[in-house]
């Protein structure tokens, strides 16, 4: 009775996950409208955090696009740290908290294994 419980709770579970990754794809047109209501509602410091990230991205991009083949091996090493710390950054200024959907479902479980 209780694999029986236990597989049906997962195979809901699994068909409530699924439609939200079915709608994953967004458009380009979506994802400007989305942004352009989230920077309304932000205040001057989210915009200096945001202004700040997207300076770093493009210093990634920048980093990315270089052609690495006619560099020694010390510049090579200090394009790698550079990367490395404006990641931490990016990291810094994201916060946040993020859960994949198997760690969910695991969480899930486990709670009602408890109870």
């Amino acid at each position: 009775m209780k694999k029986l419980f236990l597989s049906l709770l997962t195979a809901g579970l699994l068909l409530v996950a699924m439609p939200a990754q079915l709608n994953a794809a967004a458009t380009h047109e979506q994802l400007k409208v989305v942004a352009n209501k989230t920077t309304e509602q932000k205040d001057a410091k989210e915009l200096k955090e945001e202004k700040e990230a997207q300076v770093l991205i493009a210093r990634l991009h920048e980093i990315d696009n270089m052609d690495k083949s006619d560099l020694k091996v010390s510049e090579k090493k200090e394009l790698r740290k550079e990367v490395r710390s404006i990641k931490h950054k990016l990291k810094e200024l994201g916060g946040g908290i993020y859960i994949s959907a198997g760690a969910a479902i695991i969480i899930l479980l486990l709670i009602l294994l408890l109870v």
